[in-house]
């Protein structure tokens, strides 16, 4: 049997329009009352992290992303391996095959173009197939796209994602959002206004001091008078895989709904921690589970993560922090995730903790303000506390808190101040925060580097943390599990407020 050699190389290439992943939009972006066109706007993905690009001198832009399309027939019938270096595809039946070894940041690393195959193609790429996390096939006219992931090689499909929602952003102007609705948009124009001095909304927060709103702690996880509570893990059904789960909550619309995923290193035979990871603005729970940074990590040690989906009140599926952006009471929402998954799973109640990206960000510190009561440590990235819910945060005991954030965030910027999109949020800034709640937490001295390069609170009360992990240059970007989930798993919730 014949097996093709690869023909072709082109390394370090840009990942051309040509091979763009799912969606893809271009246009110009002007002034609303003048017609100007505007140079220099910045331009990110709202609900998606890694995405941004800059309009040109002639206020044009272009930005492309995302995931393929379900496969035509040639390639659905195809079955792809890839070992080490080598792919193997099955099945293959075409007069013109071609494939492509990418990586995470859309580069080419190797192309193969065997031409006319049939049956078994075997392709050894060596040295270059390393760093590969997408493998690209064009049978004839069919076309899809692969993942490469520790557990093999999986399709990627189009069918239930969310598409992109844009921020256009620009000194002098109001921020602009556009929500795409066609996988394709071509010759869109974009219109900025400058805010009028009414747009701008500043919501004072509470006279008194941060550190004077932490009740008394009951009492200390370090002390030692604390007794760890003893789980019985018997009667728990919980069993390996995803499960979507849909409640009814007090104080929300309609019913709630979030994806429970139990990972197969779950038996079932011993508590375990529990992991809630929120969404952006914009975004959905399936979204967030595939590109958070720690459901790899947590997996492997049979934590269970649950992925929330929001709900929308002005700008797509979000999170109700004050003023914005859901009606619903996603404190109540998340108190009833925990108490069903604890009814089914064996989970550690003093292990439980928050992660999330952008509005999830903004939710998981929203959660140790008011549920510090129920959850050990917590993990936000791209996003601050807002004046209104920093004044309204009611802990009931210091809580360990670590912030991931970029300096050139064009989303939530990192100097905080009015969001831009006149719904009342006003941030404290990621330096800000981090004063903010080594205030709350009762930490004294001053800040230094740790291990990881991040600024550390470490003295404060009852043995808590507070961390912040700046990003110099980075943009609006999902947390780092690598050193968020380190930091979250040394924490424990004092065994007396366990209800």
């Amino acid at each position: 049997m014949h097996f093709p050699k690869l023909l072709g190389i082109a390394s370090g290439l840009a990942l051309s329009s040509s091979l763009a992943f799912a969606w893809s939009i271009d246009g110009v972006v002007k002034s609303k009352v003048s017609g100007r066109l505007l140079s220099g706007v910045k331009i990110n993905t709202f609900n998606f992290g890694g995405y941004e690009t800059t309009s040109g001198a002639d206020g044009t832009f272009s930005l492309s992303g995302g995931t393929d399309a379900l496969p035509g027939m040639k390639v659905a019938n195809m079955a792809i391996h890839m070992e080490g270096n080598t792919l193997t595809i099955y099945n293959a039946d075409a007069n013109n095959l071609k494939v492509s070894v990418i990586d995470a940041l859309g580069k080419v690393l190797a192309q193969s173009n065997p031409g006319h195959v049939q049956g078994i193609v075997t392709l050894n790429f060596g040295k270059l197939a390393r760093g590969a996390k997408f493998i690209r096939i064009n049978a004839d006219s069919d076309r899809a796209t692969y993942m490469v992931t520790s557990k093999g090689v999986k399709a990627l499909k189009k069918e239930g994602d969310l598409l992109p929602m844009l921020q256009f952003a620009m000194e002098g102007y109001a921020n602009t959002v556009y929500q795409m609705t066609q996988e394709v948009e071509t010759g869109v124009t974009i219109e900025m206004v400058r805010p009028s001095s009414s747009s701008s909304t500043e919501v004072k927060p509470a006279e008194s001091s941060s550190s004077q709103q932490v009740e008394p702690p009951k009492s200390s996880s370090n002390t030692g008078s604390d007794e760890p509570i003893v789980v019985d893990c018997s009667g728990k059904t919980a069993k390996a895989g995803d499960q979507t789960v849909k409640l009814t909550v007090q104080g929300s619309s309609g019913q709630r709904s979030f994806i429970m995923h139990v990972p197969s290193a779950y038996k079932g035979d011993k508590p375990v921690p529990l992991l809630i990871d929120y969404h952006p603005i914009g975004g959905s729970s399936e979204g967030q589970m595939r590109d958070t940074k720690y459901k790899s990590l947590t997996d492997p040690e049979g934590v269970i993560s649950l992925y929330p989906q929001g709900t929308t009140k002005t700008m797509g599926p979000g999170w109700n922090v004050g003023p914005c952006c859901s009606n619903d009471d996603d404190i109540e929402f998340t108190r009833e995730m925990i108490k069903y998954v604890r009814e089914k799973a064996c989970i550690d109640p003093q292990r439980i903790y928050a992660a999330g990206f952008s509005m999830g960000g903004g939710m998981s510190n929203h959660v140790a303000c008011m549920m510090s009561d129920v959850f050990a440590a917590v993990a936000p990235a791209a996003m601050d506390l807002n004046k209104t819910n920093s004044a309204k945060c009611t802990k009931t005991r210091p809580i360990s808190v670590i912030n991931f954030r970029g300096t050139a965030d064009n989303v939530c910027r990192y100097q905080g101040g009015d969001s831009g999109f006149n719904d009342g949020l006003n941030f404290l800034g990621a330096e800000g925060t981090f004063k903010y709640w080594a205030e709350a937490d009762g930490c004294t001295g001053v800040p230094v580097k740790n291990s990881d390069g991040c600024d550390e609170y470490s003295n404060c009360r009852d043995g808590v943390k507070v961390v912040l992990c700046t990003k110099q240059g980075g943009g609006h970007e999902q947390g780092d599990g690598n050193i968020g989930w380190p930091f979250l798993k040394q924490f424990t919730l004092p065994a007396s407020f366990v209800k």
